[in-house]
């Protein structure tokens, strides 16, 4: 208790980062409202309460609400010494949920584990877990990321053992969203452009290749190519999404007007939420949601770049993650949505239907506040409160922090060209 108490002084000694916690809030309460306007029909008949998905949205907001206190109450220090075992847990939960009998099959995936009348999915932890592993072994092996291939060859170890573990469920959108964002961490972790490149090609024809191992995937691919060639059959979703979105125009059909959302978009208050938002809301309202993304990410990564530049390295590197791992799986959702990428089975952070999702967002938001709080606090743990020493060469290629410099080194270099031509 004493702990506790130790930290909660501390948390309201200061004002919570109103830029982090106001855009995810706002997204919340937008998917609140839409969850209750998609499902009413639907579940009415199926449950034969209107209600009965806005009220289980609305225990989810407030065990994610508990969730983003306690991870807001935990110093950063914890995570980075817990990562292991967090990991393990992860790894754990996983193995679990692909057990006849334990775990729980849903149109042909077994993601959920049953824990009464709700369902976990460990998939979405097991993300942040991965995260919290990958920051601590970016600071361990930073100089060998700069500098060398093998920086990055090393973590595969554990990045393979979580592939084939989603892919096994299998959850192929979990692969893409937990490769994006640890990529987005090794690139402003500072390795080399050229090692970015390499993981990246290699990535796209692994890509592939797991694409046509499976009859489904190759199906997803091409109704993506062409959803209006069967609008009935394997392009129905990509379709009626799109009717959505043009009968939204700019200012929508008007909030609990939605045409689609009865019985024709399938998944409309889970996968396809921002569609039905679109159509009720119009162009202005789809942007609205865009902009709170935008605010979050950029706020995000500024918190990441305040905790790189008071040398709190793991804390960086930590919020670079999380922060992509939201990125990520919005852009997805969203482009799925748009009819710009292949159909997957990803939600909408903040947005869409689940207490898993929600959990998880919640608790990456909680983190990210804790480090921005601990930013302004300046804590500084004496592992992390100086940087790795590195060579010369290997500050060639540096995190977010340096990004600036990088344009003003070019510019600085363009005009002593021009000078020399004069």
């Amino acid at each position: 208790m004493t702990f506790i108490k130790q930290q909660w002084r501390l948390i309201t000694s200061q004002r919570v980062d109103l830029l982090l916690l106001l855009p995810a809030v706002a997204l919340a309460l937008i998917g609140y409202v839409m969850i209750t306007s998609a499902s009413m029909d639907v579940v009415a008949v199926k449950f034969n309460d209107p209600f009965y998905q806005s009220k289980r949205q609305l225990l989810f907001m407030v065990l994610g609400g508990i969730s983003l206190c306690v991870c807001l109450l935990t110093p950063i220090e914890v995570w980075n010494k817990q990562s292991p075992y967090l990991l393990l847990l992860a790894v754990l939960l996983l193995i679990a949920v692909l057990i006849p009998g334990l775990g729980r099959s849903v149109n042909g995936s077994m993601r959920w584990i049953p824990i009464g009348p709700l369902s976990l999915q460990p998939s979405e932890f097991a993300k942040i877990a991965v995260v919290a592993f990958m920051a601590g072994y970016l600071v361990r092996r930073q100089a060998e990321v700069r500098t060398h291939f093998s920086g990055f060859l090393k973590s595969l170890v554990v990045l393979f053992v979580f592939m084939i573990l989603f892919l096994l469920e299998p959850d192929f959108g979990a692969v893409v969203v937990m490769m994006s964002a640890i990529l987005g961490m090794f690139f402003l972790g500072g390795m080399r452009k050229r090692h970015i490149t390499t993981v990246m090609i290699a990535a796209g024809g692994l890509g592939a290749i797991t694409i046509f191992a499976a009859e489904y995937r190759v199906k997803r691919l091409m109704t993506y190519l062409d959803p209006w060639g069967d609008p009935f059959g394997s392009g129905y979703q990509l379709t009626q999404a799109q009717i959505a979105f043009g009968r939204g125009g700019w200012f929508g059909e008007g909030l609990g007007h939605s045409m689609q959302k009865l019985f024709y978009l399938p998944e409309a208050h889970t996968d396809f939420v921002y569609s039905v938002l679109a159509e009720e809301w119009g162009a202005l309202g789809a942007i609205v949601v865009v902009g709170l993304y935008g605010l979050l990410v950029v706020r995000g990564l500024k918190v990441g770049q305040k905790a790189e530049a008071l040398g709190r390295h793991y804390a960086a590197y930590l919020a670079y993650g999380l922060v992509l791992l939201i990125a990520t799986q919005a852009v997805i959702n969203i482009g799925v949505n748009l009819g710009l990428l292949p159909t997957k089975g990803l939600t909408l952070p903040f947005v869409s239907y689940g207490g898993s999702s929600m959990l998880a967002c919640a608790a990456s938001l909680g983190i990210l506040l804790r480090i921005s709080h601990e930013n302004k606090s300046h804590y500084l743990p004496k592992q992390n409160a100086t940087p790795p020493s590195l060579d010369e060469d290997s500050t060639q290629n540096l995190g977010l922090s340096d990004v600036d410099q990088w344009f003003k080194d070019s510019a600085h270099k363009s005009e002593v060209a021009t000078h020399d031509r004069s």
